[in-house]
């Protein structure tokens, strides 16, 4: 038996990459969303990542980055708490 093949929306398609590029949801709980498969998802970002970073890539670098800036964060409350504690006497 195959399975019943349905034409997905322009919209829907565009909606789930929207979804997956900037709110950073994962491909297998969008595909698991709108009942597709991951290598269904995947060939959308493909199609729509010519010429542009591929999503991957992106999310990737958007956690890096949020990841860096945890870190910058945590440097600055301790420099800041060094600063005020003084010169240290040795």
């Amino acid at each position: 038996m195959s399975k019943k093949k349905f034409k997905i929306s322009k919209e829907i398609k565009e909606e789930t990459i929207n979804r997956i590029k900037h709110q950073g949801i994962s491909v297998a709980q969008a595909a698991q969303n709108i009942g597709v498969s991951t290598v269904t998802i995947y060939s959308w970002l493909g199609n729509k990542a010519k010429g542009s970073v591929s999503v991957l890539v992106h999310n990737k670098l958007k956690k890096e980055n949020e990841e860096l800036k945890r870190l910058i964060g945590e440097l600055t409350i301790r420099m800041s708490m060094e600063a005020k504690k003084g010169p240290s006497r040795a």
